[in-house]
């Protein structure tokens, strides 16, 4: 029994040093590589979109549709481009061990949600024009999710978004196998779509998706659906995942601050 538990622990201490490791390096991304990578990841969930919307034009059934969608995941996974929410853990945990500054994830943040809501825009648009038939579809779906305004229901659904995202993120990171690694994509990505939860990128590339296919969404229901799964997301992916996991790992942590050198704060005159 105690043996399982210290290789319990092992593996759980090369989860937090991957965590930190790749953290660290997203936190100090230079703008040049963060613009296109986000961009990139928009255009990743954009190819998951147009196999959601295919399958389901052909079948109507909401799970086949989510299972297909998970095609954008795993395209995420393999080009390594990157995904807004994907962030609620990485680079938190990062920036929490303090080899990073807070103003790095700020601005990782920033710019890659509108870098991904972007690409997913233009690869919506380009889908659609290519593919007229499946606007009815797209129409449906992205003022389903406008529609959701501000409500307890919509907020627990971008919730628990925001917990499967950052659950298949931990998932990933627990292992090196790229081929284990796929497996979380598939299963949390069909989750996320199938189950119709409100995630702040994918339902704003689908929003924006239905006005393209000539929905009547306004801007203000567009920016009230972006900013409500935000916030959703953000509680269920750094509130329910990532701070539990820093309670865990706490010993961790800290060690991790004391190897941090700290920066000079200059001389103090008067």
């Amino acid at each position: 029994m105690t043996q399982q538990k210290e290789q319990s622990d092992d593996e759980i201490d090369d989860a937090f040093e991957r965590l930190v490791e790749e953290g660290t390096e997203r936190l100090g991304r230079p703008l040049r590589a963060l613009v296109p990578t986000g961009l990139l990841g928009g255009i990743d969930i954009g190819v998951g979109i147009l196999a959601y919307l295919v399958v389901k034009t052909e079948t109507g059934n909401q799970l086949l549709a989510g299972l297909a969608f998970s095609l954008g995941f795993v395209a995420l996974l393999l080009a390594r481009s990157e995904l807004f929410t994907e962030n609620f853990l990485v680079p938190v945990t990062a920036a929490v061990a303090e080899k990073g500054p807070w103003s790095g994830l700020a601005r990782l943040w920033v710019v890659t949600l509108v870098t991904n809501i972007l690409g997913g825009a233009l690869t919506v648009w380009v889908i659609l024009r290519a593919r007229p038939d499946l606007q009815e579809v797209a129409r449906e779906t992205g003022e389903h999710y406008a529609s959701l305004g501000i409500s307890l229901q919509s907020f627990l659904l971008a919730v628990l978004a925001g917990l499967v995202i950052t659950l298949m993120t931990r998932m990933q990171h627990a292992t090196d196998s790229l081929g284990v690694r796929v497996v979380p994509a598939i299963l949390f990505g069909s989750v996320l779509v199938g189950a119709e939860l409100f995630h702040c990128v994918l339902d704003s590339i689908f929003i924006i998706g239905a006005a393209i296919a000539g929905a009547d969404v306004t801007v203000g229901q567009f920016l009230v659906a972006l900013g409500w799964s935000v916030l959703g997301n953000a509680v269920g992916g750094i509130g329910l995942v990532t701070f539990l996991r820093l309670v865990r790992t706490a010993p961790k942590v800290e060690a991790e601050r004391r190897t941090t050198p700290r920066r000079p704060t200059g001389d103090r005159h008067g």
